[in-house]
C-alpha cells in the first residue's frame, strides 16, 4: 500500500495535475512544488518524467494561461521567503542579526564606535557642563533633584559641573556632540532600520550619578515612543553608545526582549519616594517580567526599537556612568496630532515646558494663545535634523488615525 507521500510520485499525476491547469491553476503551483520538494532523487526516474511532462503540459497551455501559472509559481515560491517586519535589507546586518532584532526588539553591536571618538564626546560633554557660555540655547542641561541639593545646598556656584549634571539633551545644534549623529558606520546600522533617509530626532548625553539612596538614579520600564509624535513606529530606532564599561552595579539598561511586539502603553509616575521630572514608566507591570540586563563595554552600541520596554537600575558605584544616544527616524515618518490619544497628556507637560524654556531665553512674544495652538509634533520639528538623504519628516495630514 502506497503512503500519502508517494501517492505524488505515481503515474496519475499528470493527468491529474493538467485537469486543475484549466480549473484552479493555484492547486497545480502548489501541487509541482510539492513534488520538487518530496520526490526523491535518482531511485525513482518516473517521478523526473513527470515534473518533465508536467512543465511540458503548462507550457503547451494557452499563453495567457501559462503566464497566470508562472506568476503564481513565482508567488508561491517568494511566500516561503522569511519575511523580515523590523528590518530592512542593508549589507551590514547578518540574517542572524536581523532574526536577533526582529524577535527581541535590540541587538548589541560591540565595539561599533572608536575610543578616540568617544574621549572626544566626553570631553566636549564636561565642556558643557563646566561653561555655559558654550551651550547653544536649544540644548538643555538636567540635574539630579536629589544630588543637586546634597552636593550644592543653598550654594549654587558649584551647578556648573559635571558632578551634578545627568544629562545634556537636544545636542543638534552643538557640533562636537552631534558627530555621534552623523558617524558613518552608526547611519549605516541606522539604515538597517529606518532606509536610507534618516533624521536624528532625540539626542542625550546621560551623565547616571551615584545613587544616595532615594532611587533617583533608577529610570523606570518604559517605552520611548511615547515622546515621539511621528509613525510608523517600525521606521524608528534608538542607538545608545557606552562611554565607558557599563555594568548591572553602575546601572546598566534592561530590556524586556519582544516587548516591542506590543502597543504603546499607558505611562505615569512610579510609586517611588523620589522621582526626576519626565521618567515616567509603564502602568501596571508587575514583578514577574522577565528582562535582561544589557552590560556593554566602551563602544559597544545597542540599537532598539521604540515600542520596546526598557529601563536602568540604580548606579551603586561611586563612579558617573555615561552613554551617548540618539533617536533617528525615516524621512518618510510623517507627524501626527496626538490630542486625545494616550500621548496627549504628555503633550501638555510639553507646551508648559516650552513656556518656561521661552522665558529663560528672554522670547516675550510667545502668548498663551500660541502655545495653545502648539502642537508635539511642532516641538520635534525643530529638534530634529536630516542626517542621511534630503526629507525631513513630512508634515501631519489633515485626517489620519489616531496614533494607539
Amino acid at each position: 500500500m502506497s503512503s500519502p507521500a508517494s501517492d505524488y510520485t505515481n503515474a496519475a499525476i499528470p493527468h491529474l495535475c493538467f485537469l486543475n491547469l484549466i480549473t484552479n491553476p493555484i492547486t497545480l503551483v502548489s501541487t509541482l512544488l510539492q513534488l520538487e520538494k518530496n520526490s526523491p532523487p535518482l531511485p525513482y526516474p518516473s517521478t523526473l518524467r513527470c515534473r518533465r511532462r508536467l512543465f511540458i503540459d503548462i507550457k503547451m497551455a494557452s499563453p495567457s494561461t501559462s503566464n497566470r501559472v508562472n506568476k503564481l509559481a513565482g508567488h508561491v515560491a517568494k511566500s516561503g521567503q522569511k519575511e523580515y517586519r523590523y528590518t530592512l535589507p542593508n549589507s551590514i546586518l547578518t540574517d542572524a542579526q536581523r532574526q536577533e532584532y526582529e524577535d527581541n526588539g535590540f541587538i548589541v553591536i560591540k565595539g561599533c564606535v572608536s575610543e578616540a571618538k568617544i574621549d572626544r564626546w566626553s570631553d566636549r560633554f564636561r565642556e558643557i557642563c563646566e561653561k555655559p557660555a558654550i551651550r547653544p540655547v536649544s540644548m538643555t542641561v538636567m540635574r539630579d533633584i536629589a544630588l543637586a541639593k546634597k552636593l550644592t545646598g543653598t550654594d549654587t556656584t558649584n551647578m556648573n559641573s559635571e558632578q551634578v549634571t545627568t544629562k545634556v539633551q537636544d545636542f543638534q545644534d552643538e557640533p562636537v556632540l552631534f558627530e555621534y549623529c552623523q558617524d558613518p558606520v552608526i547611519l549605516k546600522y541606522v539604515e538597517a532600520f529606518c532606509g536610507p533617509k534618516i533624521v536624528a530626532s532625540h539626542t542625550m548625553v546621560i551623565n547616571k550619578p551615584t545613587d544616595l539612596g532615594m532611587g533617583t538614579s533608577r529610570h523606570p520600564l518604559h517605552q520611548d515612543l511615547l515622546y515621539f509624535p511621528f509613525r510608523p513606529a517600525d521606521r524608528i530606532c534608538a542607538a545608545w553608545t557606552a562611554m565607558e564599561k557599563v555594568t548591572r552595579e553602575n546601572g546598566c539598561l534592561i530590556a524586556v526582549p519582544g516587548s516591542h511586539k506590543t502597543e504603546l502603553l499607558e505611562h505615569g509616575y512610579p510609586d517611588w519616594a523620589a522621582i526626576n521630572p519626565a521618567y515616567v514608566g509603564i502602568m501596571g507591570i508587575t514583578s514577574e517580567v522577565k528582562y535582561v540586563h544589557l552590560e556593554m563595554d566602551k563602544g559597544d552600541t545597542v540599537f532598539f526599537h521604540p515600542l520596546l520596554w526598557h529601563g536602568s537600575g540604580r548606579n551603586l558605584t561611586p563612579r558617573f556612568r555615561k552613554a551617548i544616544c540618539c533617536h533617528f527616524g525615516s524621512g518618510d515618518c510623517r507627524f501626527i496630532d496626538v490630542k486625545g490619544t494616550i500621548q496627549q497628556e504628555l503633550e501638555d507637560e510639553v507646551k508648559e515646558l516650552s513656556k518656561i524654556k521661552f522665558k529663560r531665553l528672554g522670547v516675550e512674544n510667545v502668548t498663551d494663545e500660541m502655545l495653545a495652538s502648539m502642537k508635539m509634533a511642532d516641538v520635534w520639528e525643530m529638534k530634529s535634523r536630516v542626517v542621511q538623504g534630503d526629507q525631513m519628516y513630512l508634515p501631519i495630514e489633515e485626517e489620519e488615525d489616531k496614533a494607539h
